[in-house]
């Protein structure tokens, strides 16, 4: 079984800001798979059901933040969940917008979820970090986290969040890799969202440009000028070899 958390904060107040992109990306799982409705559990929201033929707990602590081990902790402990089958979905500030990675342990880079999580747990959780960018300044950081996603963001936010869930089954089956690797050739066939579909795509998934034929008329046409032009100069270059009078 595999425990999948977002983190973010409690309440309407919090619901739109970048800090809870963690519990818009469990929000959206659970709505392409068919999860049961969520129920108090564990310090917060939990919702069951299946992903790719695996056992999964979808769980939104509802402790804020800087506690939310308290509720990964309670429970990974009670449906005995390993760490390794424990995946963290939370904003990167390191990352441009839209991007996205997965590693498993390692710092927590200021993160005060997963300092928490590290806390009650261990730190050998599987991270996928959802990238929202960087202000410029750390100390606009806090004030950027806790804002709502612009409106130029809507460009790409609803794309990842239906990536992540397209690809969640190779999470739920323990093969992060591949779950990055469908995230990033889904967001570039545009999920369908980061090419232009207009487009033609290349088998390496990128766009072809679509070049005007030069000027000049059709290539048979032109090609018909040039022989006529080589014609004419050869005549009259013939002309100018013969003898005079």
């Amino acid at each position: 079984m595999k425990l999948f958390v977002g983190l973010g904060n409690p309440g309407e107040k919090y619901a739109k800001n970048r800090h809870n992109i963690g519990f818009m990306a469990v929000d959206r799982i659970a709505e392409a798979h068919g999860f049961g409705p969520w129920k108090k559990k564990f310090k917060g929201y939990a919702a069951d059901g299946e992903i790719g033929g695996e056992k999964v707990l979808l769980l939104k602590p509802e402790t804020y933040m800087n506690e939310s081990g308290q509720s990964v902790g309670e429970a990974a402990r009670f449906l005995k969940i390993s760490e390794g089958d424990v995946i963290v979905f939370h904003d990167e500030l390191d990352l441009l917008p839209g991007r996205i990675k997965v590693k498993t342990g390692g710092g927590n880079a200021g993160h005060n979820g997963l300092r928490s999580i590290s806390a009650h747990l261990g730190n050998e959780t599987v991270r996928v970090r959802l990238g929202i960018g960087h202000p410029g300044s750390k100390d606009a950081v806090s004030h950027f986290v806790l804002s709502d996603f612009a409106k130029a963001d809507q460009q790409w936010l609803p794309d990842l969040l239906d990536a992540v869930a397209k690809a969640a089954p190779h999470l739920a089956k323990g093969d992060a890799a591949r779950f990055q690797t469908d995230v990033a050739r889904l967001l570039q066939n545009g999920n369908e969202g980061g090419a232009d579909k207009d487009k033609p795509v290349r088998s390496d998934g990128g766009a072809r440009s679509q070049r005007p034929a030069p000027s000049g008329g059709p290539p048979g046409e032109r090609q018909s000028k040039r022989a006529g032009a080589l014609a004419d100069n050869l005549a009259k270059w013939l002309a100018g070899r013969k003898p005079k009078d």
